[in-house]
């Protein structure tokens, strides 16, 4: 069924109710990789609230991307089989805390039509809030639905991406991915079988299950608290990413990171198989 441009626009879903704990914190955590050194003190913050000296437990800032897992605008109507992540964009008001009840106020903001054989772009904005109203974080994604272009809507209009430095990196970092990474990562929300079962994968044009874009978000935020934001995730402000090839769990992920000033830009690649899986990667640090 093809897409309707006027009710996808109208699309909105106000109040939606949610509520995690710390085990959901943790899962993230673990799910985008932390704490595979079972001795990094830095890392066991954000995975271990079971320490002999007391101490807070740390929120990954990306955690923001499965806090409301399942929060949309509504209905879409899209091949499932052919959507995959194309960019989430976050801006962090305040410090997620350890555990919370919390609301999601959803909206379509953009409908792209990239031509029947391209697929369609959807751009839809969620601002998560705290149980007294005030705005925990802003999260904008994309969607690229590859089955459902050719509609009539606009074609043109798109937000320009972040454009990275061109002179060499100021930090190359290497983060291995475990071959089970995707089994683990998609008990925080997102169970599409993309990335668990290998008969759907084919399906879907993939020789295997891929590892969950949003999982590779998770580990680029990663990257930057390891390097410029010293484990602190209240620097965290905004982190975006484009996603531009699929990495495979398993797989070592290679950040190139630039800054300038309190931006990160940043870049991801797969040199295996010689891809660029993150590209128009910013962080903005305060």
């Amino acid at each position: 069924m093809p897409i309707n441009y006027e009710q996808l626009m109208a699309l909105k879903n106000l109040g939606q109710k949610y509520a995690y704990t710390d085990r959901e914190v943790m899962l993230y955590a673990y799910g985008i990789g932390m704490g595979a050194d079972p001795m990094d003190e830095k890392e066991l913050a954000y995975v271990n609230e079971g320490t002999f000296t007391p101490r807070p437990l740390k929120v990954v800032p990306t955690f923001a991307s499965v806090a409301a897992w399942g929060s949309n605008p509504g209905e879409m109507n899209l091949n499932r089989v052919m959507v995959v992540d194309g960019e989430r964009d976050i801006t962090f008001h305040k410090p997620l805390p350890s555990a919370a009840r919390i609301t999601a106020d959803s909206t379509v903001l953009d409908v792209f039509d990239k031509g029947k054989d391209k697929g369609a772009v959807i751009r839809h904005q969620t601002v998560l809030k705290d149980e007294n109203g005030e705005k925990l974080a802003t999260l904008v994604a994309s969607r690229f639905a590859r089955g459902d272009g050719g509609f009539g809507g606009p074609s043109e209009g798109q937000p320009e991406p972040h454009q990275v430095p061109s002179r060499a990196p100021d930090q190359i970092v290497d983060i291995t991915t475990r071959p089970d990474q995707a089994l683990v990562y998609r008990l925080c929300g997102d169970r599409n079988p993309l990335h668990s079962d290998p008969e759907f994968a084919k399906k879907a044009g993939f020789p295997r299950p891929i590892l969950h874009g949003m999982c590779t978000y998770g580990i680029t935020c990663r990257g930057v608290l390891q390097t410029y934001a010293d484990y602190d995730p209240s620097a965290f402000k905004q982190h975006a990413a484009r996603f531009s090839s699929p990495v495979y769990p398993g797989e070592t992920v290679t950040m190139e990171l630039w800054k300038d000033g309190n931006v990160v830009s940043f870049e991801a690649k797969v040199k295996s198989r010689g891809v660029t899986v993150i590209k128009s990667g910013k962080t903005v640090l305060g």
